[in-house]
């Protein structure tokens, strides 16, 4: 998330993505405080998770006596219940959690979390049905939106840059886009130079702008 990737994080809210990002980044080995207020769920989790807690999130004094306020880094996931949501993410602003993550369900929902003080808001089912579409309707292996236009895909090389070397290429001037790595089959990723010529079957990531970058993964 930030330079503080080994700080303590709260995640609040654990359906299936805060779940998720409790159990991987558990897995990553930062310490992290669980919190929902379903004690099923909390007790499904208990032992895979470094801490978690059965609590109302929209109870400051709740998160107090968890000690959510000596917290660097808050991830509030509650995504059904927007009004919980918005109250959570405004209990961590008065409690001064300085790096305030928020899930949105709707592009409204991420206007109030940015209005109370959400630091970063995240639209995790739009981004990854993005995510998907680009997947499904064209040649791409995989796509990732990196800021609002501009975007980094795994595909295959065009036919016509087979061989080519990509010095000579003119993709960047043609296309508007940058070869960034190559893999050829069976080894791994290498960075990509102007000497670097592409061969079929290789993978490569592409970075650009988006649309720059969709129209160059779908020549033949």
């Amino acid at each position: 998330m930030t330079e503080h990737k080994s700080d303590p994080v709260v995640v609040i809210g654990l359906g299936r993505f805060g779940t998720s990002l409790a159990l991987e980044l558990t897995r990553r080995g930062t310490e992290v405080l669980a919190i929902d207020n379903r004690p099923k769920i909390t007790q499904a989790l208990a032992g895979r998770i470094t801490q978690i807690a059965t609590a109302d999130a929209t109870d400051i004094e709740a998160l107090r006596q968890l000690g959510v306020a000596d917290f660097y880094q808050a991830v509030v996931a509650i995504g059904g219940d927007i009004e919980a949501s918005i109250l959570t993410t405004s209990l961590l602003v008065e409690l001064e959690v300085n790096d305030i993550w928020a899930k949105a369900i709707s592009i409204q929902h991420g206007r109030i979390l940015d209005r109370i003080g959400a630091h970063h808001v995240v639209f995790p089912e739009h981004d990854m049905g993005e995510r998907v579409a680009h997947l499904v309707s064209g040649r791409m292996l995989d796509y990732m939106q990196v800021d609002e236009n501009f975007a980094l895909a795994k595909t295959q090389p065009p036919k016509d840059y087979v061989g080519v070397p990509l010095g000579r290429s003119n993709l960047r001037r043609k296309y508007g886009v940058t070869i960034v790595a190559v893999k050829a089959p069976g080894e791994e990723f290498t960075y990509a130079t102007a000497d670097t010529e592409l061969s079929y079957g290789d993978v490569i990531l592409v970075s650009g702008r988006t649309e720059a970058v969709e129209r160059f993964a779908e020549l033949p």
